[in-house]
């Protein structure tokens, strides 16, 4: 077993020591694993930060309430009544203002892109005094919040960002209103900073809402009450709604984007991988080739095929390795922390995010080179190990 081990290792070396004679196909080869490596990352990155930012951190504490049957608040519609009977429900956190509850109203409007220029959809949500209070990490961080029953906004810190005329202090018109811009929050970066928040109350006669709600959110008293907040509405007769975890539904509402994303990302790297496993085959076996006398020498003194074999693999994988690595840092500087906007496909509304590189991801991605720079050697080296020895000796 030590000799074996020592003629891998032996063998290896020269294999690696010799790789500057053919830098130009060894760095070509890396090239296109890097390339590979980099695409893989940029666009997978897109779906990690967008799962990101429709994500929450904390305890998962939030229910949402819709109308049984919708799949979004878009989609949903509950009238006063509900809203009450909701608040209402056991396993809902109270202050002493009363139920942790806020009951929302949904709403899309237009307004320019800041990189653009050109319209875009934002969400314009309608709050309760307590919309803050429920969510916990919403926090005014330039302003004050708006006052209730004005044409008064606070606007998420992403889409302050991503769009024109929403700075403090600045008013917009949508529809037959005009609206002040009185806050900043941020959300802890989740989907909440894409959208500016006002007065439920005021939203409804701007949009003909009359008292028509279409979500409710509550506080609850622990994650664990959550069964039995669903159990009390899903057995009342006189509400037709279901509840779900904030988590639940926000992963739901990015499950269909983050999907197409991570199919296309596929598709493209499988692409860009089979061209550079050809690269890598092309160059492992002219390394082969140029090192025909020298395998069948070594073939002759004792080496056994089995370390030819190996070492041949190790050297492919040391050049995917190197490009892998390369591509993923060069993907990660690029990459990890772009802000963006997309659109959520279930509201059909802008979504600001960044750009997430995380470990996970880089694993995975070098996780590609890896399997490229195996593939790429290992044919190569069973052409290798099954040289003939005397019709190598006869190589110069």
């Amino acid at each position: 077993m030590i000799n074996w081990i020592s003629q891998v290792w032996s063998v290896a070396i020269f294999n690696l020591c010799t790789v500057p004679q053919r830098k130009g196909a060894a760095i070509t080869t890396a090239v296109g694993i890097a390339g590979v490596v980099a695409v893989l990352v940029g666009v997978l990155s897109i779906a990690e930060g967008f799962r990101a930012a429709m994500a929450i951190s904390g305890p998962d504490d939030v229910a949402i309430v819709i109308r049984s049957g919708a799949d979004n608040e878009m989609t949903s519609g509950l009238l006063r009544e509900d809203t009450r009977l909701i608040s209402d429900a056991p396993g809902v956190a109270r202050s002493a203002d009363g139920p942790l509850a806020s009951a929302e109203l949904f709403v899309i409007i237009n307004l320019p892109k800041r990189s653009t220029g050109t319209d875009a959809n934002v969400p314009l949500r309608g709050v309760g005094k307590t919309a803050m209070a429920v969510r916990g990490d919403v926090t005014i961080i330039e302003g004050r919040g708006f006052e209730p029953g004005r044409n008064e906004v606070i606007v998420g810190a992403g889409a302050a960002r991503s769009f024109a005329g929403l700075e403090m202090g600045h008013k917009f018109r949508v529809g037959q209103n005009e609206w002040t811009v009185v806050g900043i929050f941020s959300g802890g970066g989740g989907s909440s900073e894409s959208e500016i928040w006002t007065d439920a109350k005021v939203l409804q006669p701007a949009y003909q809402r009359g008292d028509s709600f279409q979500s409710v959110y509550v506080k609850l008293t622990s994650p664990e009450a959550f069964q039995t907040f669903k159990d009390a509405l899903t057995t009342d007769p006189k509400l037709k709604v279901k509840a779900l975890r904030q988590a639940e539904y926000l992963a739901d509402q990015s499950s269909m984007l983050t999907s197409f994303i991570e199919g296309l990302g596929m598709s493209i790297a499988a692409l860009m991988a089979l061209g550079a496993l050809f690269g890598a085959l092309n160059t492992m076996y002219s390394a082969v080739a140029s090192r025909t006398h020298e395998i069948a020498t070594l073939r002759a003194l004792g080496f056994g095929r089995s370390p030819i074999i190996l070492s041949v693999l190790i050297e492919s994988l040391a050049i995917a390795l190197i490009g892998g690595a390369t591509g993923a840092a060069a993907a990660y500087l690029a990459f990890n922390g772009f802000k963006a906007t997309t659109i959520n496909w279930q509201t059909f509304s802008q979504i600001a995010f960044a750009f997430a590189v995380n470990p996970p991801l880089l694993l995975y991605a070098i996780l590609w080179a890896t399997g490229i720079g195996l593939l790429g050697g290992l044919f190569p080296a069973i052409r290798a190990a099954r040289l003939p020895i005397a019709m190598g000796l006869r190589e110069t």
